[in-house]
């Protein structure tokens, strides 16, 4: 059973993660970065969700489990539209939505169906085993669209500050999601102080995202000698 300073960190996240979606419709942003809301709304019901599933079931039980990797991938598949998202706002002006969007499904496809070819040899339960896998998978496949999107913006010269802002904060979120995944997996004895610190990590992408909302406005524009210039 986590203890009171883990109770008190996952509540935060749940705040926060409130906080995105109350900053974006007083900003009237609600609409326009949809996914991005969307996976906020999903994350802070699905927190609520887990908490309501661990005190009525408690942390080991199988109901628990299952209900955590579950919502897990659910989650997951609703952050990686949010990226693509941000994919159509950095080509808008090519006029390209429509290959992003394909684009997009056949990744999650071929993301899906990768996942499903390795967990087949496995002799685990197929499905638990299936939706941790294709969670993993997704972040990794995240991880690398999110600096291959900064790279775009760098390259098309991207001044927007807000979107600038929001590509930024989702990079630094799948680092260190990724960097706690490489450390579980390469000194096992050091996941209790991973497993707390994935927690904090999951209080930075709201908390950058309420920022940027609250903070930056929509039509803002960076100076473009403050980002790395890129030769043509």
């Amino acid at each position: 059973m986590p203890g009171p300073l883990q109770f008190a960190i996952w509540f935060l996240g749940t705040l926060l993660e409130v906080a995105v979606v109350v900053c974006a419709v007083k900003k009237n942003l609600f609409r326009r970065y949809f996914f991005l809301n969307l996976y906020m709304l999903l994350s802070a019901a699905i927190s609520a969700g887990r908490f309501r599933v661990l005190m009525t079931d408690g942390v080991d039980s199988t109901v628990y489990r299952y209900f955590y990797f579950y919502s897990d991938a659910l989650l997951t598949i609703t952050l990686f539209f949010a990226l693509i998202s941000l994919f159509g706002y950095v080509f808008q002006e090519m006029h390209v939505e429509k290959y992003v969007r394909m684009g997009a499904v056949l990744l999650l496809g071929g993301t899906a169906w990768f996942t499903y070819a390795v967990v087949n040899q496995s002799q685990a339960r197929f499905v638990t085993h299936f939706v941790f896998e294709l969670s993993q998978n997704l972040y990794f496949v995240g991880l690398v669209l999110t600096y291959v999107l900064w790279g775009a913006i760098l390259k098309l010269r991207e001044t927007r500050a807000l979107l600038v802002q929001l590509v930024l904060s989702l990079g630094v979120y799948f680092s260190a999601y990724a960097a706690s995944y490489a450390i579980s997996n390469l000194r096992p004895n050091l996941f209790n102080y991973v497993s707390f610190l994935v927690p904090i990590i999951g209080c930075l992408l709201p908390l950058a995202w309420a920022y940027a909302f609250w903070r930056v406005p929509d039509d803002s524009r960076l100076v473009p000698a403050r980002l790395t210039m890129v030769p043509r």
